[in-house]
This record gives structure tokens, sequence and C-alpha cells, in this order.
């Protein structure tokens, strides 16, 4: 019987940390960057030597440009120019600055107003 409580667990931090990922991914591919897959070993190996999960720079011929690798989730990178990284950090800030200003409207104190559902 315990196990189940720690399998279940186990499951949920999975789906949560699959979500994050795919939150990543979405932001990212919004910004601009482009999904390449690893369909070679060659392309596996680079991508696993890459920290997996993280915007990286990477200078290819004089150009700077991005890569966010995902060795494990979808054995793929995305890659982004520095407009890309650029658009990205504004959602990033969009999207702290709508979490913060939901966390304190849920925080306000309703009593005074009554019940408005």
């Amino acid at each position: 019987m315990r196990i189940a409580p720690i399998a279940i667990a186990g499951l949920l931090a999975a789906a949560g940390c699959q979500s994050t990922t795919q939150d990543e991914e979405n932001t990212l591919a919004a910004a601009g960057f482009q999904m390449k897959v690893a369909d070679t070993p060659q392309k596996t190996a680079m991508i696993q030597n890459l920290p997996q999960r993280q915007l990286t720079r990477v200078t290819r011929g004089g150009t700077v440009g991005y890569v966010f690798a995902d060795a494990q989730n979808c054995n793929c990178a995305y890659v982004g120019s520095q407009e890309a990284f650029g658009r990205y950090q504004d959602l990033q800030m969009h999207k702290q600055i709508a979490a913060e200003e939901l966390d304190a409207s849920m925080n306000w104190d309703w009593g005074p107003w009554g019940p408005w559902w």
C-alpha cells in the first residue's frame, strides 16, 4: 500500500516537469525559435553535450545565436537568433508580470466586498 502513494507522487512530479518543459518550448516557439529534431546519431550526441533545458549562447561563424537542448523529452533543440532571444525575454517578462498580478489579486482581502460569486 505504501508503494502506490509514492508511485502517484512520482507520476505527478513527472507530469509537472513535462508541463513546465512544454510551456518553455511553447514560449520559445512563440518567440521565433525553430525546433530541430536530432535525427542522426551525430545530432543526438551534440544535443546531449549541451546544457539541458536551458538557453545556451552559441557563436557560429561570427553570428550569435541561442540553443535550448532537450535530449530527454523531444530529442531536439530549439535554435534562435538574437532577435528571437529578445522576443523570448519579453515574453518571459510578460508571463512573470501576469503571474505576479494574479498572485496579488488572489491574496487581496475580498471580505469587505461580500460574496461576489
